[in-house]
């Protein structure tokens, strides 16, 4: 991160402290930059009180606003002891998302922090909670921060998936990894790189092949096998990775993330996003089906934006 750089964290807007105020802090502080902590407040209750006077309404929520604003105030004061530079903002609004997106064009930030919120799976098949709006649409890197052990993250993770075929996110790898890098860098933190590989996920007609059976028979799936080990060695030699710090292993990359996470007390993994322009979904979704269920929290790369096809 650079001196300039600056971070926002987003908090709830019920007045209560998280882990992801220590994380915001503790990256704010090693890096050097600037935070931004703004509360999206609405409280239906409130909101729609059954009163008759308007204005007494009216005034009951500007009461709320500015007792939040004094709150965000309160946890500031210790941070800018310390020599963090912290501003606070209270947004009174229904729908946070695009508040959040039109924050992040006019004021340009480093990075988005945000306590994960867990919701259940039913909940998710109903409505798209905020975090998954903000996954897909967020447009800077996105800190969810959960698990947290320690506020200043001692060991990282990249996954990386560096045998795209079609080419469109050449670049992205590097990215991802340069990021993570720096990362560890600002954390004083440990850094490995983890290439989660299934076979089952290609298409047998990819290769030529009329059935998958035919296809994982052949010599072709150990061809495939060695030029995946390739990239990804290649790959993580540019970045300055050493041998032992690289990982590739072969299973479903949700469950081989989750696992190594859990199995090596990993603090924040980093990862990336891929999305088609214009209609705002994660292809592979491997981010979307790990958010809930990592024992870590997730930094999220997001693509450069790529131009209409």
């Amino acid at each position: 991160m650079s001196e300039q750089s600056r971070l926002m964290l987003v908090v709830s807007p019920l007045m209560e402290s998280s882990p992801a105020f220590d994380r915001a802090a503790a990256l704010a502080k090693a890096s050097g930059a600037a935070l931004h902590i703004v509360a999206f407040d609405y409280l239906e209750g409130l909101a729609n009180a059954g009163m008759a006077n308007e204005q007494a309404r009216e005034q009951m929520r500007l009461g709320y606003v500015e007792r939040h604003r004094q709150w965000l105030e309160d946890q500031a004061r210790p941070l800018r002891k310390i020599g963090v530079p912290v501003t606070t903002e209270v947004v009174w609004v229904e729908r946070p998302l695009q508040e959040i997106l039109i924050h992040l064009r006019e004021q340009p930030m480093t990075a988005l922090i945000k306590a994960l919120e867990h919701e259940s799976t039913l909940s998710r098949l109903m409505f798209t909670p905020l975090d998954m709006h903000l996954l897909r649409e967020c447009p800077v890197p996105l800190h969810f921060v959960s698990h947290v052990r320690h506020a200043l993250p001692r060991r990282i993770v990249a996954a990386v998936d560096p045998f795209h075929r079609d080419g469109q996110y050449e670049g992205f790898n590097d990215r991802i990894l340069r990021e993570a890098a720096k990362l560890a860098s600002t954390c004083n933190a440990e850094l490995d790189v983890i290439y989660a590989h299934d076979l089952s996920s290609i298409t047998a007609n990819e290769f030529g092949f009329d059935n998958a059976a035919m296809f994982f028979s052949s010599s072709k799936a150990k061809e495939l096998y060695d030029a995946q080990g390739d990239a990804f060695r290649e790959l993580a030699e540019r970045n300055g990775i050493p041998p032992e710090r690289q990982h590739m292993i072969m299973g479903n990359p949700a469950k081989v993330l989750s696992s190594y996470a859990d199995a090596y007390d990993i603090d924040m993994i980093v990862m990336g996003r891929v999305g088609h322009r214009g209609i705002g979904r994660l292809v592979g979704s491997t981010v979307e089906h790990l958010l809930y269920k990592m024992p870590c929290s997730i930094w999220v790369i997001s693509p450069e934006i790529l131009t209409d096809q």
